[in-house]
């Protein structure tokens, strides 16, 4: 709602906040708020509270509003102002801008305009206020409370758990502000998926030192262990070489740490499709490229080459967390990439698990090596569809930068659920083609069945889907190579910057939409 307002002068107004600031030292409450505002609707024009501040500008007497006035005149779209001792509740209010009021889906974007704008509007007013010492925050719902919750705990996430104690960001605890029980329920879900994007980011952040394929599948075991719903089952190199998964196998023979093999499994009672949505992702914890080894700049990013399999196990325990009535089970090979002494050598030939041959052309194209054998693997389980997840190629990245993650889908139906998934969450997926075009340029091949890379540096994204398809019969399959949106720089104003776990809230929105289809 617009309100008029008394005029304070900028002198006056100077002096009183000096004053406030005084006095706000002086206590300890610790105690934050953070309120959503929406733009004037004319330049000059008066900012518009929404329905929280609007509350709250009652409970101050007018005078959040009249400290508006002055400190929120050049208050854009996703900036804030921190003010102090103007609620009496609160030391503190960050005092946040929703853009434009009314705004909705935006078909240019592809996303849900006004729920993007919550998101970043309170990721700016909770990292705000961390940043002088609140250490509780109650959030404005802001018209959508899944949005905010999201954005809140999306932004205070940091990974500094190596870094000595005082280095370290203080933990903040997040409340939803003026809800009900029944809208309890809502902020909870936008905290769980959170979470899930959160463990998937500090998994890609860890050192590969700290994260072999050993210490990740012990990470994902006592992570879901307590998630009654959730078998966690560990496989080792004897078990792959007895599943003949010599691609695999390949990958990680260069290496001195040995390979895993991951299979989760969640079932729920009440599912509506009873054979399981497979998810699979890539989990190589460390990519020197092997014999093909890469540049050393920028290697140490390479870290993250198992953000498939992050972002798969936290889709997985999002989902198992929120109880949706759906079958899952997941399937993540883990290896290093490494240029030992037994490494793939360029113009090698390795037998996948259903038979065919591949002739390794260049060992930096690994990731589709193990991949290869896990979707056949997972065809064992009869999915009704199979998800794969991969920072596979730099050619996406060159395609669609961090705008969007880049889908291979033969199921028109699927894809659409998805679409519309990246556009209830934000982060949005693009359709890319499956055309007979790319699967000649990796079959045809000198020494075997397929070749690991096309005939061409051209749409080495495309050949890579190709290239995958050719170990997938399951009719409902969908490649999503992720790794433009592997890390973040400013691209999401609420994921801050750093390893990204995208897009593991548009999968777990997907999986919903999937497990509410009548079969």
């Amino acid at each position: 709602m617009a309100a008029s307002i008394k005029v304070m002068n900028k002198k006056s107004f100077a002096k009183q906040l000096l004053f406030i600031r005084r006095i706000s030292t002086t206590r300890n409450l610790h105690k934050g708020a953070v309120i959503g505002v929406y733009e004037p609707k004319e330049k000059g024009g008066e900012i518009i509270l929404n329905k929280t501040s609007s509350r709250l500008n009652e409970e101050s007497n007018g005078k959040l509003l009249n400290i508006l006035k002055v400190a929120g005149k050049e208050l854009k779209k996703g900036g804030c102002r921190v003010l102090y001792d103007t609620i009496p509740s609160y030391s503190s209010v960050a005092v946040c801008s929703l853009g434009k009021q009314g705004v909705g889906f935006n078909e240019a974007e592809g996303f849900d305009e006004a729920a993007e704008n919550v998101r970043a509007a309170v990721a700016a007013g909770v990292r705000s206020l961390r940043d002088i010492g609140e250490n509780q925050i109650d959030v404005d719902p802001c018209g959508n409370i899944e949005a905010a919750a999201e954005g809140g705990h999306l932004a205070l996430y940091v990974y500094d758990e190596l870094k000595s104690e005082d280095k370290r960001k203080k933990p903040v605890k997040l409340s939803c502000l003026g809800t009900d029980s029944s809208k309890q329920i809502t902020w909870n879900r936008g905290v769980i998926k959170a979470e899930g994007q959160n463990w998937a980011r500090s998994l890609m952040e860890m050192p590969s030192n700290f994260l072999t394929p050993r210490l990740f599948a012990e990470a994902v075991k006592n992570r879901l262990n307590n998630i009654q719903t959730v078998k966690v089952n560990v496989r080792d190199k004897t078990w792959i070489e007895n599943e003949k998964m010599e691609s695999f196998l390949a990958v990680s023979q260069g290496s001195a740490e040995p390979p895993v093999f991951l299979h989760l499994i969640y079932k729920h009672p009440d599912a509506t499709i009873e054979r399981p949505l497979a998810l699979v992702g890539k989990g190589v914890t460390f990519d020197t490229g092997g014999i093909s080894i890469k540049p050393s700049s920028n290697m140490d990013q390479m870290r993250a080459d198992m953000g498939g399999a992050a972002c798969v196990v936290g889709a997985l325990y999002a989902i198992s967390r929120l109880n949706m009535p759906v079958n899952v089970e997941a399937f993540i090979p883990l290896c290093e990439n490494m240029p030992g002494g037994r490494a793939i050598k360029p113009g090698d030939v390795v037998r996948a698990r259903n038979g065919k041959t591949i002739q390794i052309d260049n060992t930096d194209a690994e990731g589709r090596l193990i991949l290869a054998d896990a979707l056949n693997y997972a065809e064992t389980v009869k999915p009704h569809l199979i998800l794969d997840m991969a920072t596979l190629t730099g050619a996406i990245d060159v395609a669609l930068g961090a705008g969007a993650t880049g889908v291979f889908s033969t199921s028109t139906h699927y894809w659409s659920l998805l679409e519309q998934a990246g556009s209830r969450t934000g982060d949005r997926v693009r359709r890319m083609p499956l055309f007979n075009h790319y699967t000649k340029q990796i079959t045809k091949c000198q020494l075997a069945d397929v070749n690991n890379i096309g005939g061409s540096r051209s749409a080495g994204a495309c050949t890579a889907a190709a290239f995958l398809k050719e170990f997938v019969t399951c009719k409902n399959w969908m490649h999503l190579d992720i790794a433009g949106v592997m890390s973040n720089k400013s691209e999401v104003p609420y994921l801050g910057e750093g390893m990204a776990g995208r897009p593991t809230r548009t999968v777990v929105e997907f999986v919903e939409a999937v497990g509410k289809e009548k079969q």
